[in-house]
C-alpha cells in the first residue's frame, strides 16, 4: 500500500457527462472523440482527472445508468480502441481517467436479465436478481410496498414464457433497471473482473453509483412510508444505508488494494455516491476497509447561512480527518439542479434542498445565483481534500427549467407523469461557441440536432465568448484553480476557523491563506487586525479589490 499522499487526495476532478460534452461525428450526441478534441481546454482549466459518466453499452433509458455490458463502450460514443486513445491522450496532458460504475442494477437488456425472463421461477438465472412471487390470491399484488426512488412502485410483474402472469422483480429505480443480487457469486465475480478490466486499460479510479441502496433487508419486509418526504427519494430503512451493503464494498476494496499492490506505481481508488444523512453514516462508508472517499454533498444542499455552511464543512472534516481520510467536495453533478439556479432561488437562504432530486419552486435570480455559486466554489477550492466540478459549471450554466415535455427523457419525469421535472435540465449539451451553428459548437456545423434542445441564449455562456473576458465565470474558474494548484500544501494543511468580526461572514485559514465568504445582503467589514497587511489574491467577484470590506455574496482569498 502506498504511504505517501495519493494523487486523488487533493485532485481537481472534472465530471464529464459524455452525451452532453462534445459531439465529434455530428450525430447530436457527445462522444469520446469529442472529449479528445477538448483536452487542451481541460488541461488549460487545470483539471487532474476526468470522471466519465457511464459510457458502457446501454439502451439509454436512463442514459447509461442502465448498463447492458460492463466490458465495452456504448457505440454512440465510440469503441474500446477510441477509449484507449482517450486514455493515452489524456495522460499526455497529465490528466487521468475515472469511470462510473453502477453496481446496484443493470439494464433490462443485459443478457443476464434476458436469460432470467426466459427461465422459470426459482431458476439459477433468476437468482442473480430479486424475483419474488406476488401477494394476493393470484399473486397480483407486489411482494411488498417499496417505492421507487424515481417514483411509483419498486416492483414490475413479468409475463412468463407460457404467457401467464408471473413473478415480480425488484427495481429501486426504474423498471428498465432490475436490481442485481450482489450476494450471488457470479455477480460478485463479474464486478471483480470488471474493475480489473478497466484498470488494465489505464483507468485510475471508479465512482460507484447509488451504493446506499445496494443492501437489502432479509425477507424484503414492508416499510413504514409515513416518513417519506415526497413522491421520490423515499426513506425506506430496509434498503437505504442497510448494513448488508457493506460486505460488498469490503470485497471491492480488497480487489482494488490487491490490484494496487500488484501494480507498483498505480494508485487506483473508489469513491462512492451516498447522500449520507449524518457524519456517522459517512464514516461507515469511508474507511480503510471500504471506500477511499465519498462525496460530501452537504455544501451543495444546505441553506445559504454561515451556521449551515460551517457545519457542513466541520462535520465532514471531524469524521474523516482524524483517520487520515480525504473529503471530496462538490457543488454540482448530473443528478442535481445546477447551483446557479439553486442558489439564486428566493428561499435559498432558509430552505435546504434536502435531496438532490427535490427542488423549490421559488423565483430565481440568476445573477444572484451566479455570485453565490462562484463564492462557494472559491470556498470549496480552499478546503482539505479533492474537488469535483461538473461540466459547464465553469461557464456559469444555469438549470434549463423550461424544456418542453416532449424533449424530457429522465425516468423521474416519466414515472411521475411530469409532476417532478427530473434531471434533464442540468444535462443540456454544452455551448462552445457563441455562434448558433453546430448547436453552439457542440456538434460540427450541419450535424444532427443535439439530443437535448439548447436554449436560444446558450451562446452567451459559450466558452469562446468567455475566453479572455475579464470578469467572466470561465476566467474566474481558471484563476481560482491556478491559485489552488499553486498551493499544493493545502493537501496537508489543517483548517482553522477564524472570527471575522461579522455575523454574515464565515472565515477560516489554511497554509497562510485567509478564506472569507460574506453570505449577507450587505457589505461586511472584516476585523481590522485580521486583514492587516493582507491583499486579495483571488476573489469570486472581479470587482472585489478591498481586503477589509467584503461585498455581499462574495468570497476572497487573502494573503500577506
Amino acid at each position: 500500500m502506498p504511504t505517501s499522499t495519493p494523487w486523488w487526495a487533493d485532485a481537481l476532478v472534472y465530471q464529464l457527462y459524455v452525451r452532453s460534452f462534445a459531439d465529434a461525428n455530428g450525430d447530436g450526441k457527445g462522444d469520446l472523440a469529442g472529449i479528445r478534441s477538448r483536452l487542451d481546454y481541460l488541461a488549460a482549466l487545470g483539471v487532474d482527472a476526468l470522471w466519465l459518466n457511464p459510457c458502457y453499452p446501454s439502451p439509454q433509458r436512463d442514459h447509461g445508468y442502465d448498463v447492458s455490458d460492463y466490458f465495452s463502450i456504448e457505440p454512440d460514443y465510440g469503441d474500446l480502441a477510441e477509449f484507449d486513445r482517450l486514455v493515452a491522450e489524456a495522460r499526455a496532458h497529465d490528466i487521468r481517467i475515472l469511470m462510473d460504475v453502477v453496481p446496484n442494477h443493470c439494464s433490462s437488456d443485459h443478457p443476464w436479465f434476458c436469460a432470467a425472463l426466459a427461465a422459470a421461477p426459482g431458476s439459477p438465472e433468476r437468482s442473480r436478481f430479486w424475483f419474488r412471487d406476488g401477494r394476493g390470491d393470484n399473486g397480483e399484488e407486489p411482494p411488498n410496498n417499496w417505492q421507487s426512488i424515481f417514483g411509483g412502485p419498486s416492483w414490475t410483474r413479468v409475463t412468463e414464457v407460457d404467457g401467464s402472469p408471473g413473478q415480480w422483480y425488484l427495481h429501486i429505480f426504474d423498471s428498465s433497471q432490475p436490481d442485481l443480487n450482489l450476494d450471488h457469486p457470479e455477480v460478485a465475480v463479474m464486478f471483480d473482473e470488471m474493475l480489473a478490466f478497466w484498470f488494465d486499460r489505464g483507468v485510475e479510479g471508479f465512482r460507484a453509483d447509488a451504493v446506499a441502496v445496494a443492501g437489502k433487508e432479509d425477507g424484503l419486509p414492508d416499510y413504514d412510508p409515513s416518513g417519506d418526504r415526497g413522491e421520490i427519494g423515499n426513506e425506506n430503512p430496509h434498503h437505504t444505508f442497510h448494513p448488508h451493503g457493506h460486505r460488498y464494498w469490503r470485497r471491492w476494496r480488497r480487489v482494488v488494494d490487491a490490484y494496487a499492490a500488484a501494480n507498483p506505481g498505480r494508485d487506483p481508488f473508489v469513491i462512492c455516491e451516498a447522500y449520507t444523512p449524518n457524519p456517522e453514516v459517512l464514516g461507515e462508508y469511508v474507511n480503510p476497509a471500504e471506500f477511499h472517499q465519498c462525496f460530501s454533498f452537504d455544501l451543495m444542499m444546505v441553506p445559504w447561512q454561515v451556521s449551515t455552511i460551517r457545519a457542513a464543512i466541520a462535520d465532514t472534516l471531524a469524521t474523516l480527518s482524524p483517520l487520515g481520510l480525504h473529503p471530496a467536495w462538490t457543488m454540482n453533478n448530473h443528478d442535481a439542479q445546477r447551483a446557479v439556479t439553486r442558489r439564486g432561488r428566493a428561499d435559498a437562504h432558509t430552505v435546504s434542498t434536502g435531496n438532490n432530486l427535490l427542488n423549490s419552486d421559488a423565483p430565481v435570480d440568476l445573477g444572484l445565483g451566479g455570485r453565490r455559486s462562484r463564492a462557494m466554489t472559491l470556498v470549496q477550492l480552499a478546503l482539505p481534500g479533492s474537488v469535483y466540478l461538473y461540466n459547464g459549471e465553469e461557464l456559469g450554466l444555469p438549470e434549463v427549467l423550461d424544456l418542453p415535455a416532449a424533449a424530457r427523457q429522465d425516468p423521474v419525469f416519466l414515472r411521475t407523469q411530469g409532476r417532478e421535472l427530473g434531471r434533464d435540465g442540468c444535462r443540456v449539451p454544452l455551448p462552445w461557441t457563441g455562434d448558433a451553428a453546430g448547436a453552439f459548437g457542440f456538434s460540427p456545423s450541419g450535424g444532427a440536432a443535439p439530443w437535448m434542445p439548447q436554449p436560444a441564449d446558450w451562446g452567451s455562456y459559450a466558452a469562446d465568448v468567455q475566453d479572455g473576458q475579464k470578469g467572466s465565470t470561465l476566467e474566474f474558474y481558471r484563476a481560482a484553480i491556478a491559485a489552488r494548484r499553486g498551493r499544493r500544501n493545502f493537501a496537508h494543511a489543517p483548517l482553522q476557523w477564524v472570527d471575522a468580526g461579522h455575523d454574515a461572514v464565515l472565515a477560516f485559514e489554511r497554509a497562510g491563506v485567509l478564506v472569507a465568504i460574506n453570505v449577507g445582503a450587505e457589505p461586511a467589514e472584516l476585523r481590522s487586525s485580521l486583514v492587516a497587511s493582507r491583499r486579495v489574491e483571488v476573489a469570486s467577484d472581479s470587482g472585489q479589490r478591498d481586503a477589509s470590506v467584503l461585498a455581499p455574496d462574495t468570497a476572497v482569498w487573502l494573503v500577506s
